[in-house]
């Protein structure tokens, strides 16, 4: 479980921003990002307009029928989201170094 979900539950719209999180550097069709974030397709496309809406993603490229999208890190929201889960990740780390000691 990543530093999002544990703060944030286990909503759809947080499973697929810590996925985006998590895999920043590459784009991805939104089948693929269903998958990564273990969500339905159909869940995907339900919250997806609210994705654009918000600026979360952005859409990179076309890859013959298949849109790819990125995490739209000049977003303000994104940027304090990817702050949140480095500080939890942080916290995490240190509690388990603490419980080892």
């Amino acid at each position: 479980m990543d530093g999002l979900t544990v703060v944030g539950g286990d909503s759809p719209i947080i499973r697929v921003v810590a996925f985006l999180i998590r895999n920043r550097e590459y784009d991805h069709s939104k089948t693929d990002i269903a998958k990564g974030a273990g969500v339905s397709k159909t869940t995907l496309f339900k919250i997806w307009k609210t994705l654009e809406e918000l600026e979360i993603v952005v859409e990179t490229r076309r890859v013959g029928r298949a849109r790819m999208y990125k995490l739209n890190e000049g977003n303000p929201i994104v940027q304090k989201f990817i702050e949140l889960d480095h500080a939890i990740s942080e916290y995490s780390k240190k509690l388990i170094n603490v419980k080892a000691k």
